[in-house]
């Protein structure tokens, strides 16, 4: 046991009391009842006073500036889990003298400021953050305890999560774009999860050198460190990316507008990625990992296979009728909207009309919208190497109501902005480029390939995204950009939520961007703002 350190023994019980600065002595009779007082006490009901959550949050703060991770986890209700994390963040993190500064208490919330020292192999950085923990009646004892989350210890702490100090599992990279600028999670904060990723997958191809650091060490599969504080540098390896620096720095700004939004830039000529951006809580990379509903922008998907399957084309009929039924389900178009049985394709899809969709697929087969997706847009085939983690969206052959509900982007059909900008590149091009963020010959990586379109049925989908842009459902959201513009808006809906998912997707000249927002709307009100504001820097 290392100096400084008292042990009292009561009852054959060890006490360990370990010198440090912050709350005082610790009382030792507390340590044997858990800090509850007596135990013959009438258990306590209700939330807890101002005065519990001041002793209970006290107690808790001073334990842990002493190292006494035991203790401070028998303030807690989950003292197991807890007490694990907190002896990690002494004897893993190596982080010492720790002094904790409460701030003022809002209800059972309390703030706080934690300042401390790294020391590892001779090193010692400073460490400074903020935090936040909530004092909960205890569900059995009635005593109040800190109610356990990870995010107690460190904010970005999440459930699984520990922290370590060591030497770092791949070199740091040097990031930079198209056009040589430095990609720093920084100054692109939404860039981190990718970052983080282009680090572990090519930290040690781009020639660095590994340093010291604090970091987060997930639980979750394929995910990688998350660095917190720099002890000792390596030497950052270059790594270039497609990205733009103008691009992203457009998508970054345009995804705060909405939270819970995301956004995928690409070049339609080639399929290089040019700026990934979300603005979510959790942290998640949904612009590329996302699966979910994709709305009305699948029709951009259907109406190429009615095309293609020479069910009709941009100028034949496409009746919208106020509703259709298929196989004992009944579809409806959004609030408002006029029937027209006198209404082409291009009329159909600008208006955004599901029944005119539903009733052509009834010339079609279940696998029809399946072969279109797979064999000329490249999707579903759990095959793209964009240079990280990716879905490549699913678009199954769906028997019953499904292939109804798959065919206006509902049903089982899932995607992500990844999937619809490059949908959108398809389309107005003819040609299948697969996504990607950093050069396929880095890692002699191959690219999925697809026969993509006949250019007849591009330049059909092109003239009506144009169409959409200027006379339909996008004509507010894209107003004010110049060039050769096109769109096709969308909205999803999904179990549990009382306001649909906005979706998006459109080009301007060699530039293609999709955007979903969660619980956003119709596709113009949220994701059309986002996409616009990035097409407008890109295009």
């Amino acid at each position: 046991m290392g100096r400084g350190v008292k042990v009292a023994v009561i009852g054959g019980v060890f006490a360990v009391m370990v010198g440090g600065a912050g709350y005082g002595a610790y009382n030792v009779v507390s340590a044997l009842d858990g800090g509850g007082g007596s135990s013959g006490a009438e258990a306590k009901s209700g939330p807890p006073g101002k005065d519990e959550v001041k002793e209970t949050s006290e107690k808790f703060f001073a334990a842990w500036e002493k190292g006494d991770a035991t203790t401070a986890a028998g303030y807690t209700n989950n003292a197991s889990i807890a007490g694990t994390l907190l002896t990690a963040y002494g004897e893993d993190a190596h982080i010492t003298g720790v002094e904790i500064t409460p701030g003022t208490a809002t209800g059972t919330a309390v703030p706080f400021t934690v300042k401390a020292k790294v020391s590892y192999e001779g090193t010692t950085k400073p460490l400074s953050y903020k935090s936040t923990l909530t004092v909960v009646r205890g569900e059995t004892s009635g005593r109040a305890l800190v109610d356990w989350e990870p995010s107690v210890v460190h904010p970005d702490l999440k459930d699984g999560d520990t922290l370590v100090t060591s030497e770092s599992a791949t070199p740091q990279i040097e990031a930079v774009g198209r056009d040589g600028a430095v990609l720093s999670k920084e100054k692109y904060p939404s860039l981190g999860p990718v970052l983080a990723k282009l680090r572990e997958k090519y930290g040690a191809k781009a020639g660095g050198t590994p340093g010291v650091e604090l970091a987060v060490r997930h639980t979750v599969a394929n995910t990688p460190d998350t660095p917190l504080l720099t002890l000792t540098e390596g030497k950052p390896g270059k790594l270039e990316t497609t990205l733009s620096a103008s691009v992203q720095a457009a998508a970054e700004k345009a995804v705060k507008r909405y939270g819970e939004s995301s956004v995928v830039a690409v070049k339609p000529s080639t399929g290089e990625v040019l700026a990934v951006a979300n603005n979510r809580q959790d942290g998640f990379n949904a612009a590329f990992q996302g699966k979910v509903a994709p709305g009305s922008t699948m029709k951009i998907i259907t109406a190429a296979m009615l095309i293609d399957n020479g069910v009709t084309s941009m100028n034949g009929p496409a009746p919208c009728p106020e509703t259709a039924t298929w196989q004992s389900q009944t579809f409806h178009n959004v609030t408002n909207m006029k029937p027209n049985l006198s209404a082409t394709l291009a009329n159909t899809f600008m208006r955004s009309c599901n029944t005119g969709f539903i009733k052509l697929i009834d010339d079609v087969t279940d696998s029809s919208l399946t072969q279109e997706a797979q064999e000329r847009f490249g999707l579903g085939q759990d095959n793209w190497q964009t240079g990280i983690v990716s879905f490549d969206g699913s678009v199954p052959a769906s028997p019953g109501p499904d292939r109804a509900a798959n065919a206006i982007g509902q049903g089982q059909v899932q995607m992500n902005p990844l999937n619809m900008a490059s949908v959108t590149a398809t389309a107005i091009t003819g040609d299948f480029h697969q996504p990607y963020l950093v050069p396929f010959d880095l890692d002699d990586r191959k690219p999925a390939t697809a026969k993509g379109l006949p250019q007849n049925t591009a330049s059909q989908l092109k003239q009506m995204m144009r169409l959409t842009a200027t006379q339909g459902t996008a004509i507010k959201a894209m107003s004010g950009l110049s060039g050769d513009i096109g769109a096709k808006t969308g909205s999803a809906e999904v179990d549990g939520q009382t306001v649909s998912n906005s979706w998006f997707t459109g080009f301007r000249n060699d530039i293609a961007a999709a955007a979903m927002t969660e619980e956003g709307g119709h596709g113009g009100d949220a994701a059309g703002p986002i996409v616009a504001d990035v097409l407008r820097v890109g295009g």
